[in-house]
């Protein structure tokens, strides 16, 4: 069998070599390798050398400017587990409300196309107040929301109502409530620890201003939203510490969707109608703060 051979800088390349993978066309010889070295090859040979190997040239990709990604908004139910919240006088627990709401929410959130959706817990589990923060920050949530439906000593009190971290209570009532939700780690056992006090105040100088203007703008934002559709509490937006909600960079708030303690704010979040119109409030609230907080949406 002859081969063709072309001399380059004192050494011989032949067809045979093209055909294993060693290409050469206008000037450059093309190595199975990668590699490029100057040569000269007839027309020919190279539409032989293609169709010896099969190989096909494709236009090199284009990559445009990518699209950020969509920000995570993390819901946390509240309770869960051993630790059922509230218990409502027909025997409701806190724990079931607030996880089917924040499905509800999720699954609105979801549709809109413009946001991810992560939950602290998405089942019947205890998580204790530092994991349900830690995993906000995993995740690297945009926005942290925790659903509640608490109570309070005074059954007569009724109404929704959102809150924000503040190492000083905003009202007795609010510092009662902290002091209720503060205490949920106690269903964890000899190893889960609540933070003293003097920590929590530590904890609470580290809350960035950015964070807290967030929170604020957030906890605004479904006041607004709640306003022409759920009964609000007098002053509905209050702050204390709660631990749930001490993520230094994260804006985080705590809503109250009704309390346990009365019987007509039991009676809605039993059913799934009056959730779905608490979801659809929260979930105008979540655009609302995303649109004048400047983030970029998908869609």
């Amino acid at each position: 069998m002859a081969f063709q051979a072309d001399k380059m800088d004192g050494k011989t390349v032949t067809s045979a070599a093209v055909q294993k993978g060693v290409m050469r066309r206008s000037g450059l010889l093309y190595l199975g390798g990668g590699g490029l070295v100057a040569a000269s090859v007839p027309a020919d040979v190279w539409a032989a050398s293609k169709q010896a190997t099969g190989h096909k040239l494709a236009a090199p990709a284009i990559i445009g400017k990518a699209r950020p990604a969509a920000p995570l908004v993390m819901l946390d139910p509240g309770h869960g587990g051993k630790d059922p919240g509230a218990i409502g006088y027909t025997g409701t627990y806190e724990k079931h409300v607030a996880e089917a709401a924040a499905q509800e929410l999720k699954r609105q959130l979801l549709a809109t196309g413009r946001y991810r959706v992560a939950m602290t817990r998405a089942g019947d589990h205890f998580v204790p107040l530092d994991g349900r923060v830690e995993l906000a920050q995993q995740h690297g949530a945009s926005l942290f929301i925790s659903m509640h439906a608490d109570a309070l000593h005074s059954p007569q009190v009724r109404g929704a109502s959102v809150y924000t971290h503040s190492h000083g209570a905003s009202d007795s009532q609010t510092a009662d409530l902290a002091k209720t939700e503060n205490s949920a780690d106690r269903y964890g056992g000899p190893m889960v620890h609540s933070a003293s006090p003097e920590v929590q105040q530590i904890l609470a100088s580290l809350v960035t201003e950015e964070t807290r203007k967030g929170s604020a703008h957030m906890a605004q934002a479904v006041v607004s939203a709640f306003n022409s559709r759920v009964l609000l509490l007098p002053h509905p937006h209050r702050h204390a510490a709660f631990a749930v909600l001490k993520s230094a960079q994260i804006p985080s708030v705590l809503v109250e969707m009704g309390f346990m303690s009365n019987r007509m704010d039991e009676a809605a979040l039993r059913q799934a109608g009056h959730r779905a119109m608490v979801a659809g409030a929260m979930r105008d609230a979540v655009n609302r703060y995303f649109a004048s907080a400047g983030v970029g949406l998908a869609g």
